[in-house]
């Protein structure tokens, strides 16, 4: 990752950790206490803000573009707040929103979907696409949730058990070609 890029930037001393073969579109903002794992991709105008409290996101996990990532911060409100804990091989999809809420492993997140604080998202999910995880619940492995607010509504067929880690890895491939074009290079 070039040191030119303007939009990954400290917040307090505590700048954002990029694990190995990272991509961060040039349009992206990633501040603060922010760990991305190894062949993350964020794409064009997602934010990652890990400005009052920390984000940690796994491996091979794309943040799709127009995404928005926060946290909660600690008050007397929330004793301890909230942070944004994210798993591996995990797609959020586009314009999706996760604020303050932990998120398991090979998990898809729909697009324009949002998840919202103290929500758990076991490993094995599929949150479709516009629903809402109201703050605290938790969503078990290995089923579809959809709607406002976020139903149980299906389990998971094999086909979509092995496009979690195959959805994710064609994320790896394209962030590569993106690394390969020298794009992160300001």
């Amino acid at each position: 990752m070039s040191s030119n890029h303007k939009d990954i930037r400290p917040y307090q001393g505590m700048p954002p950790q990029l694990g190995e073969r990272v991509f961060v579109d040039r349009t992206a903002v990633v501040i603060g206490d922010v760990h991305l794992g190894d062949d993350c991709s964020v794409w064009p105008l997602a934010v990652i803000r890990g400005d009052m409290h920390h984000i940690r996101i796994g491996a091979r996990t794309s943040v799709q573009d127009g995404a928005v990532l926060h946290i909660t911060h600690a008050s007397d409100f929330n004793p301890g707040g909230y942070p944004l804990i994210i798993g591996d091989d995990v797609t959020i999809g586009h314009q999706a929103m996760l604020h303050g809420c932990t998120v398991g492993s090979r998990v898809l997140i729909g697009m324009k979907s949002m998840i919202m604080d103290g929500a758990v998202v076991e490993d094995e999910v599929i949150v479709a696409a516009g629903a809402t995880v109201s703050p605290g619940k938790v969503l078990e492995s290995g089923f579809v949730y959809m709607g406002t607010p976020a139903k149980k509504v299906r389990p998971i067929t094999e086909k979509e058990r092995r496009f979690f880690t195959y959805g994710a890895g064609n994320y790896v491939r394209l962030k590569d070609k993106h690394l390969d074009e020298g794009y992160d290079r300001a």
